[in-house]
Formats: C-alpha cells, sequence, structure tokens
C-alpha cells in the first residue's frame, strides 16, 4: 500500500489563507454567517476509521494538525452532537489531500432522521466553505464517492450556528446560603456546627445540603459532628493550612450504635489534633475521608463498637494507627499511615505508605504497593481573597500523598469567575447553556430537578458538588452525559433516580467510541448514584462508562434496601455499573442490590482495586433471580469476550431475607482464560440469609449455615 501524501506547509498556509480571505471579502458569504463555532470539542462518530490515531474527535478538536480518516471504502460518514438543537449557518470542512468527490451535509434533531442540506457530486477537496440553513443537532457529512483510492480525511468538521440560549451567563458569585464559611475570627462556630448536625444527624433521606468551609488558620476546641448530607472543607492548598484542634466526628447514636447507615458525607483538606488523640470516622458507603491530615489515630468504629460496613480513605496521612475494629471492608489509597489493625473480612492498600503486608484471607489484607494511575479530586481553595478551584494532575504508580514534604502540588487552578455557580431552581438548559459557553460547572449544596440531560461535551469541564448536591432527572432522561472527549472531572454530587425509568443515570462516553484518553482521562470520583430510598426510582442502569482509559475514583451505586420507594419491582434497576471502554481503571467501587447483574464488564484490559457489594436482599423468591440455567446473577461478570482483565480484594455479600432459601451459583464470573485474573476473592452468606455455592465460576467453596464465614479465593484461575 502506498504511503499517504500530507500536505506541504505552503500548501497548508495557502488553505488558511483562503480561509482568512473568504472571511473578509466584501459581498462574503461568510461574512454574513454566524460568527459562533458550535462544533468544536463535541462528540464525534464515524463509520469507521483509519486506525487509532486517526479517530472522529481529531475533525473537531480546533488543531488543523490531527485529523478524522476513514477506512478505503465508500460510503463513509462523520457526525457531530452539539449537545443542543441550533439554527445552522455553515459548515467549513478542511479536507485532507484525500477528500470526497461526492457527499452530502446532513442534518437531525435525533440523531436517527436525517435531511439533507447540501450535496454536491463535484467535490474539489481543500477548505470548502458551505452556506447552509436548517434547525439540528447532529450533523453528518455523508460521503457516496472518494476522489483518491485512500479513504476520506479531514482536519476540521465545523459547524457554524446560533443556539438561541439567550444573553451570556456570568461566572463566579456568591455560594449560596448552605455554604456555611468561617474564619478563625468567626463567632460561634461551634453552635453553628451542632445546628446543622441536630438538623442532619438522622436526616437520611431529607432534602437538606450542607458545606462547611474554614479558612485557612487555627481553630481551637471544636467538635464538628458531620450528619447527613453535610461536607467538611478546609480552605488552603494543603491540608495543613487548616488545622482544627479538635475532632471531625462522625457516630452513631442516631442509629443505636450501628453505623452500617452512615452514608453521603465527607470531610477533606483539614489538619486535625484530636483532643483525646484520637478522631472517630465511623462511616459506611459513599463517606470519604479524603486529604486529611489527623495528627494522632484514626477510629473507624462507632461507639461500643458496633457494626460498620465500609469506607474510603485517599490522599491522607493518619500519623497514629487506624483502628478498624468492626470495619467489615475498607479501601485505602495514596496515603500515609503509622499502622492498622485488625480487619474483618477485606481491607485493601494501594501506594499506601505504612499498610500492613498482603496477607489475605488471614488477616485479610490485600497490599499493592503503588496504585496503577490516579488523579486526587478537584477542590476548592483560597487564593488570598479569591476563591479558585485546584485540578491535580495525572500520577502514574502512585503511593503516598500528593501534598506534603515541602513540595508545591501538582495541577492547575481555575478560578471561580470560570464556573458556572449552579443554585438551586437552575434549569437543565441554564446549566448546558454555561458548558457550551465555556464555563465549569460548581453545584452548590441543593437538590436540582433536571429535564433534560446535562451535556458535559467540552474537553477539561469540571463538574464539582459542594455538600452533596443532588440531581434528579424527572422525567425518564439521563441525567448526565460525558462526551467523548478529554479530561473532564466530575466529583462530589449525587444521581437519585426519577419515578420514570432512566435509560442510565449517568454516561461516560457515546457507545462505540474508539477514541484513546489515555493521555488526559476522565475522572469521576465521588459522585453516588441511587435508585430509591427518597422516594420511587427506576433505572435500567445506573452508570455507564463508554469512554476509554476513565478512572472511577469511589463511587457507590445503590439500589435501596430500604427507606421510601423500595420493592422489588418499585425502584427496578437491572443493572449498576456497566463497562464498555477499554482501560478503565475502577479504584474503591462499591455497587449493591441491583435486580441482576451489578457489575457488568465488557471492555478490555479493565481493572479493579476493591469491590464491595451486596445482592438484592428483596428478590421475592429463586425464580426470580434466575440467569438462564444459572441460579442468580454474578455480582462481577466480566464478559465472555474479554481477554485481559484484573481485580484485586473483591467480595460480595448475600442476605435474602424475603427468602432465605435462594441460592446464588457464585458472587463472580468470568472466562477462564491466562489474561483474566483475580486475587482475594471472598463472598459471604450474612446469618445463612441464601447461600452462595461457589466463590467464581465453579471454584470456591460453598458458604453454608449462620456463621457468617466467608468462602475465599486467593488466586483466579
Amino acid at each position: 500500500m502506498p504511503p499517504r501524501p500530507r500536505p506541504s506547509l505552503a500548501v497548508a498556509l495557502a488553505a488558511a489563507l483562503v480561509a482568512a480571505l473568504l472571511v473578509l471579502l466584501p459581498g462574503s458569504t461568510t461574512a454574513q454567517a454566524a460568527p459562533v463555532l458550535l462544533s468544536q470539542g463535541r462528540p464525534a462518530t464515524a463509520s469507521s476509521t483509519e486506525g487509532a490515531g486517526t479517530p472522529a474527535s481529531a475533525a473537531v478538536d480546533g488543531d488543523n494538525g490531527t485529523r478524522w480518516s476513514s477506512q478505503f471504502a465508500d460510503p463513509q460518514w462523520i457526525q457531530v452532537d452539539l449537545g443542543a438543537t441550533a439554527q445552522l449557518s455553515q459548515v467549513v470542512l478542511r479536507w485532507e489531500t484525500a477528500h470526497a468527490r461526492a457527499y452530502r451535509i446532513e442534518l437531525s434533531t435525533d440523531g436517527s432522521n436525517w435531511t439533507t442540506a447540501h450535496s454536491t457530486t463535484a467535490g474539489t477537496g481543500g477548505v470548502q466553505t458551505l452556506d447552509i440553513t436548517g434547525t439540528a443537532r447532529h450533523v453528518r457529512v455523508y460521503g457516496t464517492e472518494r476522489a483518491t483510492a485512500w479513504g476520506y480525511s479531514l482536519w476540521e468538521f465545523q459547524v457554524y450556528g446560533t443556539t438561541g440560549t439567550g444573553p451570556t451567563l456570568p461566572g463566579g458569585g456568591d455560594l449560596g446560603p448552605n455554604v456555611i464559611v468561617f474564619d478563625p475570627s468567626t463567632p460561634g462556630i461551634q453552635a453553628r456546627l451542632d445546628q446543622v448536625f441536630q438538623q442532619q444527624e438522622s436526616a437520611q433521606f431529607g432534602s437538606g445540603r450542607y458545606q462547611f468551609l474554614f479558612k485557612p488558620g487555627t481553630y481551637n476546641g471544636l467538635n464538628a459532628q458531620i450528619g447527613f448530607y453535610t461536607s467538611i472543607s478546609g480552605l488552603g492548598l494543603s491540608p495543613d493550612d487548616t488545622t482544627i484542634n479538635g475532632d471531625v466526628t462522625v457516630d452513631a447514636g442516631w442509629f443505636n450504635g450501628n453505623a452500617t447507615q452512615n452514608f453521603w458525607r465527607s470531610a477533606e483538606n483539614l489538619a486535625l489534633n484530636p483532643v483525646n488523640g484520637t478522631d472517630r470516622w465511623a462511616v459506611s458507603q459513599a463517606a470519604p475521608f479524603r486529604r486529611m491530615h489527623v495528627k494522632g489515630g484514626l477510629n473507624l468504629a462507632p461507639n461500643g463498637y458496633g457494626w460498620a460496613s465500609g469506607g474510603y480513605i485517599a490522599d491522607s496521612k493518619i500519623d497514629g494507627q487506624v483502628g478498624n475494629y468492626s470495619q467489615q471492608q475498607w479501601y485505602t489509597r495514596d496515603s500515609s499511615i503509622g499502622g492498622w489493625s485488625n480487619g474483618v473480612w477485606n481491607q485493601v492498600f494501594s501506594g499506601t505508605q505504612g499498610a500492613p503486608a498482603q496477607g489475605f484471607p488471614n488477616p485479610p489484607y490485600t497490599t499493592l504497593d503503588t496504585t496503577p494511575v490516579s488523579r486526587e479530586k478537584p477542590f476548592l481553595y483560597l487564593d488570598g481573597s479569591e476563591y479558585k478551584v485546584f485540578v491535580p494532575a495525572k500520577r502514574v504508580n502512585a503511593r503516598g500523598t500528593s501534598w506534603g514534604n515541602g513540595t508545591a502540588p501538582q495541577g492547575s487552578s481555575i478560578p471561580l469567575s470560570q464556573f458556572y455557580v449552579v443554585k438551586p431552581g437552575a434549569s437543565a438548559a441554564t446549566i448546558n447553556q454555561a458548558v457550551t459557553q465555556g464555563l465549569h460547572l460548581l453545584f452548590t449544596p441543593g437538590v436540582y430537578h433536571v429535564d433534560r440531560t446535562i451535556q458535559v461535551n467540552r474537553p477539561g469541564t469540571v463538574v464539582l458538588g459542594l455538600g452533596l448536591a443532588t440531581i434528579v432527572p424527572d422525567n425518564g432522561v439521563t441525567a448526565m452525559k460525558v462526551g467523548d472527549v478529554d479530561g473532564v472531572r466530575l466529583a462530589g454530587f449525587l444521581i437519585d433516580a426519577g419515578p420514570v425509568n432512566s435509560p442510565s443515570l449517568l454516561e461516560i462516553g457515546p457507545a462505540g467510541t474508539t477514541t484513546d484518553h489515555a493521555a488526559d482521562p476522565t475522572t469521576v470520583q465521588d459522585v453516588f448514584i441511587r435508585v430509591g430510598g427518597a422516594g420511587p426510582g427506576r433505572a435500567t442502569v445506573g452508570m455507564v462508562v463508554n469512554n476509554h482509559d476513565t478512572i472511577v475514583d469511589h463511587t457507590w451505586i445503590w439500589r435501596a434496601d430500604h427507606g421510601d420507594g423500595v420493592g422489588w419491582e418499585t425502584n427496578r434497576s437491572d443493572y449498576g455499573f456497566r463497562v464498555s471502554g477499554d482501560d478503565v481503571l475502577a479504584t474503591g467501587l462499591f455497587v449493591e442490590h441491583f435486580n441482576k447483574y451489578d457489575v457488568q464488564w465488557n471492555g478490555e484490559r479493565g481493572r479493579t482495586i476493591f469491590f464491595q457489594n451486596e445482592k438484592a436482599y428483596d428478590a421475592p423468591n429463586q425464580a426470580a433471580i434466575q440467569n438462564g440455567s444459572i441460579k442468580g446473577y454474578a455480582a462481577y461478570q466480566v464478559a465472555d469476550s474479554v481477554d485481559v482483565h484484573e481485580g484485586w480484594g473483591l467480595g460480595s455479600y448475600c442476605y435474602y431475607n424475603v427468602d432465605p432459601t435462594i441460592r446464588q451459583e457464585h458472587g463472580f464470573q468470568a472466562p477462564v482464560r491466562p489474561g483474566v485474573r483475580f486475587h482475594d476473592l471472598l463472598v459471604v452468606s450474612l446469618g445463612g440469609n441464601g447461600q452462595y455455592e461457589h466463590v467464581i465460576n465453579g471454584t470456591g467453596a460453598p458458604t453454608s449455615g449462620t456463621s457468617t464465614v466467608p468462602s475465599t479465593i486467593v488466586s483466579f484461575p
């Protein structure tokens, strides 16, 4: 096959000059076109690609040195999703030598039904500026005849028009009444902390949302008790910039000493000097402890050492010992600890200095020296008197914290003026306009009902929630979708299913994408999914990950087993977490109670470090969960087509309290081949309410009786 020709610099400059003259010439139709470029950075797909280096996204990235190219056949197409319906006025095609002789420009409002806005059988290549009219969200170049022996190749595919979204939205502004900011001179800090705690201590499914922010400085004699939907954070660039001589406490007095329902709260970016030498953080799922410096010990059990069901520490330094005590499972990433005591079933560490040695199943420690890829969560801080969001850099084979040791944190800062500060009552249309306009999103504490999908289609967009801001899709839409773009950061919010079934609640990338995002992956951090509990909710799938290289760092995807709107069919949701992208990494994956598979992994080279699962409590009988000839759906299924996959420290539990006679074939299902490997697996029957017959596939001893003793496998296959 002959080598592909490339345009010379002179040709490229001539093309650029022609384009400029087309804009400047008096009477030029280009001068009449709307000056808004709608397509740049938007999700693009194509019928084919010549290779991994020429994806569809390269034609809408604004770079005349990158391109999309197709396979060497007719017909071929490339299309772009503008994110919202727009009035279109112009399409500019910057062809490589391999151009189309015959092609159409087609428009669609739904991506399925197309109309022709322009057609030619005499395409000349080069830069073609085409005036069009029409209203569309999707625009497609459909080539029917190539002008060369090669495929179709576009340096840039640009669509111009107007969205009619109204005046420009402002960036920045105040953070609203539920963001409570303290400095060391603020009077009545303890009283304000106590007031919010009294309201939020047992408000498991309430609508209150609060964020405490402490300006840099030293605070004495505080005990910040943290209830539901409450986050506490320091506003320094380092945790040591903000010191509390006191405690940040989670206990379980509201639930009679049982911490298994201490969900949806967080602590971040503070240094603590605990009053009695040890801070108490007795939580279960969706309660991250990030970027904290505890100058003493940390107790993960409630007062009285009642039950607790697992949590997450990242980028933190605990000078003393971490007391695990009654915690059933826990994951600690990229941290430094003075020691770790005991463990119940599953304690996992990656990149943690001071972590106990590998010992699973006795003691139940899974220890990785480093974390393969990590990037810490974005956070709000004060630079002088100006609010900014710090966006940490990606780390490879990380170990220990990203801060401290006298070195400046690696990453970049974005001023608040570049964020649309979202407040309760904001519509999805306004939120989408903000992203289209080029703003990042900062959701202030509150509950947000959306009647259409929030589209995050611009590379590098940060979507950061404060105080567990909660998004509810009202009419069966997907709450949020991320485009096939680099570097999106989603962090710190909850998506709560609405009463009308959504096909999914969060989608990272379009189906079928082939774009490599390894250099700048999307990260999903402390983003939680809930179906039912706060009221009736339904969704077919909780979270879908299609984009390659995505990092999902701490999520709890939960079909409710208690609360309002709960029942086998009432809050029906068949699948929790579905991965179709390649090279996806999950660190701290909690997925529970879905009607069928909790996790389905279809992409290649996926990796999971720590997985916690309970099968759905409320299955009415064996028939309700029968999966063909298999008894029950696995908690974690790797597709038969997958050649390479790896997992460390994964556990699945059953508690079939409606019908304790139910038998679950296995907790894990995967193809048996050398590239698919698991380390440190366990299944456990809670009190004998249902039983597992195997751990993975047909391997592993069955659980039995009521003693709640795990069945384990150290290595598979």
